[in-house]
């Protein structure tokens, strides 16, 4: 495992490489995988117990599965820099013929990811299917999963939550990113959810607060806790409180930056905001 230094170096290098995949091909959506850097990093070089290479079923190791697949470019900078595939492979993203697409998809075999995501809402149906796959095979490793808030909007999140709880999946960390924010505004003005504790909590589900879900020691702090509360009968929500365009002063605050690439000018100020720590690609 890398130490703290080590770990805020790849966050700023994680940030670099979203802004330049979708500058380069002027698509993409580089707000809330901005303000999911820190637990990406955190997930794959901290908290999940990986084994070198990949392999499909993930047999005997944690498995990850990206439910809001539209902050692909996030995923993908972790995955390389985690040596899945090469780091100049991230010159690919959104090219036709390119393994990586917009959101993640399988076909093109790309290593690190299982499912394709992006249809919101169904990532929590797999991951549930994954964690009861690990207990029929009496395998101990965990499932995590990340959605976005927003995409508990979607109706099919909730029939998988009742399931996860009325089955004893307790072997799931599902962790929601709580930014407030969607492609059409805040959620609380396109469509409140409420009190999402209260309600995971109400489908009997144990659950646990990152408040400052873009300060990378909370964030490992709070999954190594999430990890501790596993095989105890409940599935394990984690509600991380992050800000969408994380790092980029003029990409926070706002839901602009949902699914707007920046401009020349603008992506050298948010380069000059997180200098090169381990080398562009």
């Amino acid at each position: 495992m890398a130490n703290t230094q080590e770990l805020n170096d790849l966050v700023i290098q994680v940030r670099r490489d979203i802004l330049r995949m979708v500058h380069k091909v002027n698509s993409g959506h580089p707000g809330g995988s901005l303000g999911c850097t820190e637990f990406f990093v955190a997930m794959y070089n901290e908290i999940m117990d990986l084994k070198d290479g990949f392999e499909m079923d993930g047999k005997d190791e944690d498995v990850f599965f990206l439910s809001n697949g539209h902050i692909s470019p996030v995923y993908y900078s972790v995955l390389a820099r985690r040596g899945y595939f090469p780091v100049d492979e991230l010159n690919t993203f959104r090219l036709i013929n390119s393994r990586l697409q917009g959101h993640p998809t399988t076909h093109e075999k790309l290593p690190g990811v299982r499912i394709a995501s992006g249809s919101l809402g169904q990532g929590m149906s797999v991951a549930i299917g994954a964690a009861l796959a690990k207990k029929l095979n009496n395998d101990e490793h965990l499932i995590f999963s990340l959605h976005g808030d927003g995409e508990l909007q979607e109706g099919q999140n909730w029939e998988a939550i009742m399931y996860a709880s009325g089955k004893k999946v307790d072997n799931l960390i599902a962790t929601v990113d709580l930014n407030g924010k969607q492609i059409d505004g805040a959620t609380d003005d396109v469509l409140p959810m409420g009190d999402l504790k209260a309600k995971f909590e109400a489908f009997d589900w144990d659950v646990l607060e990152i408040k400052d879900g873009n300060n990378l020691e909370a964030v490992i702090n709070g999954m190594n806790e999430a990890k501790s509360r596993t095989g105890k009968g409940k599935p394990v929500c984690v509600l991380l409180y992050t800000e969408m365009g994380n790092g980029i002063d003029f990409m926070m605050h706002t839901h602009a930056w949902h699914g707007k690439a920046p401009n020349d000018e603008q992506l050298e100020i948010a380069l000059a905001q997180n200098p090169e720590t381990l080398g562009d690609y």
